[in-house]
């Protein structure tokens, strides 16, 4: 829901501080209250906005106010909202909390993300409607997005600034932020919102009244969407210490009506017990969001597991940032490091640790330079002929094809080298770096199995397995493959 106020002849001195829209709604049939701050949606003080969310459909009751120095003016009305079958926020499962749900379905979310830090940079409405409906086609279902980034480092990737994109966000009245939100939230697809990024240099005194000021303005402007998460900034640590960080993150829990999950990114993990910027065991931090570029991700996942059971408290485990498409930055492990199927194979790895994570694809195809059909990890734009994300869709499909919230990493109960979540009695999910044989321990009983190609998509039947040891036959091929027993 959205309600504008319009003021006449506006007046203010500065209609960001000196005037404000606030109200409060309340559910007809219940005490439960939600306080709502609006927000100036134009430089001369003439329009404010104030979105609301009802988290439930039914009759809610609201007032609104609009303050300039001494002089106010209310209005009470009531609103009916309809259930509109939407997914909703995401939240964290309580019964299964390394993962997420939908709130308005409960079905399970599998995080499957990619780096569009840019997409506000273009100025056509349907240059980002196209590169989002080509992500969600793509099965990509959360986009790293920035609302403020500013930078005129290009890291060697074919793009330049013109009439048609910019890397200088703004972060006051716009309107392309709105429509991609809803956009996307049609789409079930998460926008996490980078409030700032290290690489711009230039930012607000930390604490500032300023700093404040635009992180509420975010939070009025964009927490009535459901399809987002707070990220406090990108390479944080650069700019920004762990105090900062949790006395900020505690304030967005705060301030956010409707308390979206949150996270912090720092910049490079230099050793997998670095466990700094991470604010594993407060409330408001709901999942890791690392940036760890080596390509042993299994392992440094299943460290991150480790050192979050030591809180006390599981939360999600993600990396965000393990390598681009095409992208060689002198701390990456070298050419070939950073192709789509060595990408696609390191997802995997993650994926087999229980964790999730966000990828990032060429963008060699050109942005302002020829032939001008991409841009990738920098601003979410591609084209037919980028196919990294083709793979990933395959993992998609084979990870929701079971109930993987359900299963742990169980690595013991395969050979060496090889992967394995399980919910044991029930399935075994196995990955296979290489082709070749693998003896599975299931304990007794017999599973239907089948071979799943993380190439082509392909699903190969096999005869039933039994226990309570059962090896496996020879993979197809020699590439990877993924093998799942499912219990008859």
């Amino acid at each position: 829901m959205e309600i504008t106020a319009r003021v006449t002849n506006p007046d203010v001195g500065n209609c960001f501080i000196d005037a404000s829209l606030a109200g409060t709604f309340r559910a007809a049939d219940s005490t439960k209250e939600w306080p709502v701050e609006g927000f100036c949606d134009s430089e001369d003080g003439s329009v404010f906005r104030m979105r609301f969310m009802p988290p439930a459909p039914g009759t809610y009751k609201f007032t609104v106010e609009y303050h300039q120095g001494s002089f106010k003016k209310s209005w009470s009305s009531f609103v009916h909202a309809n259930e509109g079958h939407r997914s909703g926020p995401i939240r964290l499962d309580k019964a299964h909390p390394w993962h997420f749900v939908w709130e308005g379905t409960g079905k399970h979310y599998f995080f499957n993300g990619t780096t569009a830090y840019w997409l506000m940079g273009w100025r056509d409405d349907q240059t980002i409607d196209y590169s989002l409906e080509r992500l969600h086609r793509l099965q990509v279902n959360r986009l790293r997005v920035t609302i403020a980034g500013r930078t005129n480092l290009y890291y060697g990737e074919p793009v330049m600034v013109d009439k048609n994109f910019t890397m200088y966000i703004t972060a006051w009245p716009a309107t392309s932020p709105d429509r991609a939100l809803r956009f996307a939230r049609d789409r079930d697809v998460i926008i996490s919102l980078v409030l700032d990024m290290n690489d711009g240099k230039i930012h607000p005194q930390a604490g500032s009244d300023d700093e404040t000021r635009f992180i509420q303005y975010a939070i009025n402007r964009f927490s009535a969407y459901s399809n987002i998460t707070w990220d406090l900034g990108d390479d944080l640590s650069g700019y920004r210490d762990d105090h900062w960080m949790h006395e900020t993150g505690t304030m967005i829990e705060r301030l956010d009506p409707y308390h979206h999950l949150a996270t912090s990114h720092a910049s490079m993990v230099e050793h997998p017990e670095d466990d700094r910027h991470q604010d594993r065991a407060s409330d408001w931090f709901a999942f890791t969001s690392f940036q760890e570029w080596s390509r042993d991700q299994h392992t440094f996942m299943l460290q991150q597991r480790r050192l979050q059971e030591q809180t006390g408290r599981n939360i999600p485990q993600t990396n965000e940032e393990y390598g681009y498409e095409d992208h060689y930055p002198l701390w990456a492990a070298g050419p070939g490091s950073e192709s789509a199927d060595a990408l696609r194979r390191t997802a995997w790895e993650i994926a087999m640790a229980g964790a999730y994570q966000t990828t990032g694809e060429s963008a060699r195809r050109g942005t302002n330079v020829w032939p001008d059909t991409g841009g990738g990890w920098m601003n979410g734009r591609g084209d037919d002929t980028m196919t990294m994300l083709v793979g990933y869709a395959h993992m998609v499909d084979f990870f929701t094809s079971f109930d993987w919230w359900k299963t742990d990493p169980h690595d013991e109960l395969v050979n060496g080298g090889d992967y394995c979540l399980a919910d044991p009695g029930e399935t075994f999910a196995v990955y296979l770096p290489k082709a070749g044989k693998v003896t599975v321990q299931i304990g007794g009983g017999t599973y239907n199995a089948s071979w799943f190609d993380p190439d082509s998509g392909q699903l190969i039947a096999l005869p039933p397995a039994e226990g309570p040891s059962w090896t496996s036959p020879e993979a197809p091929s020699h590439h990877d493959w993924a093998l799942l027993l499912q219990k008859k």
